[in-house]
């Protein structure tokens, strides 16, 4: 599956990242349907002071992917805006990219929820992240 960057430059205003927070932070989607959003981040540039991948940094990921995934479900003039993220950091990264893989635990006319699984390259899950979207008229 690939992303349709027509349809996502309509609905975000942007063909990179989702925006440009997430275009800042080098986020590239590779995947974009209602049932599956992926994408990657360098750790690089994305790090708090220690040299480890920035807590917050998963988030935007996470949030990126998972608001690209309810503004698809949405449709055409609806909107999706976030109300909710949770997160549960399990292990740290500190170089090359981190993926993300959001899937929808529920999608609904209103609301649409996600599970993103945030893995190193090495595989290991370093985030695991819930984000809850409202979809509403634009």
């Amino acid at each position: 599956m690939s992303v349709d960057t027509e349809r996502l430059a309509e609905i975000m205003g942007s063909t990179a990242g989702g925006g440009s927070l997430g275009e800042r932070m080098g986020i590239e989607l590779t995947e974009a349907s209602p049932e599956r959003v992926a994408g990657r981040m360098p750790v690089a540039g994305n790090t708090q002071p220690y040299g480890l991948l920035h807590g917050g940094a998963s988030c935007v990921l996470a949030e990126t992917l998972g608001s690209v995934g309810s503004a698809l479900i949405a449709g055409e003039g609806r909107i999706a805006v976030g109300i909710e993220i949770s997160a549960t950091h399990h292990r740290s990264a500190t170089e090359g990219h981190i993926t993300g893989v959001a899937v929808p635990v529920h999608a609904g006319r209103t609301l649409a929820t996600w599970e993103i699984e945030i893995t190193r390259e090495d595989g290991k899950r370093v985030c695991t992240s819930r984000l809850t979207c409202m979809l509403r008229d634009a």
